[in-house]
């Protein structure tokens, strides 16, 4: 948490001095005096009828001050309602005027001594315009279209400088809500997942012979059969943090940065123990190691899992991180994932028999509109080999099939 805090201070801090800079310039605009720009015949006209009081020269233009109602009044601008908010609206007396090249200095210079007025001569610098737009402006669009590409191939303008950052998502106790009881048809596995959160309620109960619990789970099933529905269920029941991302999101073109989001995983996740740490697709990043094909990105992918086993093997399971994975290819996985100390037990989540089939349909069924006569038995009959997955799409084609003869409710002639 403290790195978090620190980083909202850093934020706030940054966007502090960019509006007490604003504010500057804002204020140096307001209470800078109004001027307008007339044409060197205008200038001429002026200081023949002695209307000028003051003026400065520099080498590209003369800037000075007028007596009162001598100048034109000035086109308005957006910002002059709310100078005459900030304090009372003055005349406009200040006025520029552009060199002409070729005049002869010592010409205007008599005619200024001529008409009294006072004058002084100014070096004109350049080195704020320069910046501005010789290395700010330019580096300003630079920036601009750095940040725009950046988000257009998927990373923030935060993002591209945290390569290293876990990509997980947190869910807190309030967002999960996923119970045991949502979960159907998978009786076995959920029963041997519930010590697993009887551990994260009464970790002293486990710790008082010596016992401890295993630091990971691997839930091997086909696609589809409920491994993330279950690790969910977990993590709601348990009622601890559940930090959840792919396996591929930890592997990126850079070297290193894999190792670096597990480092960072482990150690947000360990700020918040207990804690579950569920990754799915395992094998895109668990991998056995010397089988990966020449330049696909094996170097990458091998330091990602070292580090991976160094951190399961790193923490101390009385801290209370269980460490959940997913796959349906358990055969490719490195058998060093697979040791003692590391994914202890393997939880199998196969294709439900009839009986489970009928339990997932009442699940799914609960939120369309079916028949009061529809046999849910009959249904799973129907479909042997159905995942749950398949079965909560057959609930919707069914339920869409109704819907478009017309009928009142959902009947097994839809189902079939």
């Amino acid at each position: 948490m403290k790195p978090r805090l620190t980083q909202r201070i850093q934020f706030s801090l940054a966007y502090a001095l960019v509006v007490v800079l604003l504010l500057s310039l804002l204020q140096s605009w307001l209470l800078a005096p109004r001027s307008v720009e007339i044409p060197y015949s205008k200038f001429l006209e002026l200081l023949r009828a002695d209307r000028i009081e003051r003026v400065a020269l520099t080498e590209r233009e003369i800037r000075g001050v007028a007596k009162p109602g001598a100048l034109p009044a000035p086109p308005a601008l957006p910002g002059d309602r709310l100078r005459q908010w900030l304090g009372p609206d003055e005349e406009v007396r200040v006025f520029t005027v552009t060199r002409i090249p070729g005049v002869d200095e010592q010409r205007l210079v008599a005619e200024l001594e001529a008409h009294k007025v006072e004058f002084a001569g100014r070096i004109e610098t350049t080195f704020w315009k320069d910046l501005l737009f010789g290395w700010v402006i330019p580096l300003g669009i630079m920036v601009a279209i750095w940040m725009f590409l950046m988000r257009r191939v998927g990373g923030g303008p935060t993002q591209a400088l945290s390569f290293g950052r876990s990509k997980h998502k947190i869910y807190d106790r309030k967002e999960l809500k996923t119970t045991f009881n949502d979960v159907a048809g998978v009786d076995e596995a959920k029963a041997e997942l519930v010590e697993i959160v009887d551990f994260l309620k009464n970790p002293k109960k486990y710790q008082r012979l010596g016992g401890r619990i295993p630091k990971g789970v691997l839930v091997v099933g086909p696609p589809g059969t409920g491994k993330t529905l279950l690790a969910r269920a977990v993590a709601g029941e348990a009622d601890v943090p559940f930090f959840t991302l792919s396996g591929s999101e930890f592997v990126e073109m850079f070297v290193g940065v894999g190792a670096a989001r597990v480092r960072d995983l482990f150690e947000q996740a360990r700020a918040q123990a207990p804690a579950i740490v569920f990754i799915d697709e395992l094998d895109a990043l668990g991998r056995a190691r010397g089988i990966e094909m020449p330049g696909g990105g094996h170097d990458e992918k091998e330091q990602t899992l070292n580090q991976l086993l160094a951190a399961m093997d790193g923490f101390d399971p009385s801290v209370g991180i269980i460490v959940l994975a997913a796959t349906n290819r358990p055969e490719i996985l490195d058998p060093a994932l697979l040791r003692a100390g590391r994914f202890d037990r393997q939880v199998l989540v196969d294709r439900p028999d009839r009986k489970g089939r009928a339990d997932i349909l009442q699940v799914h069924l609960g939120k369309v509109r079916v028949a009061a006569d529809l046999d849910v038995d009959a249904v799973a009959a129907l479909t042997p080999g159905f995942t749950g997955a398949d079965l909560a799409n057959l609930v919707n084609e069914a339920a869409l099939v109704a819907t478009r003869r017309g009928a009142d409710a959902t009947t097994l002639e839809d189902f079939t």
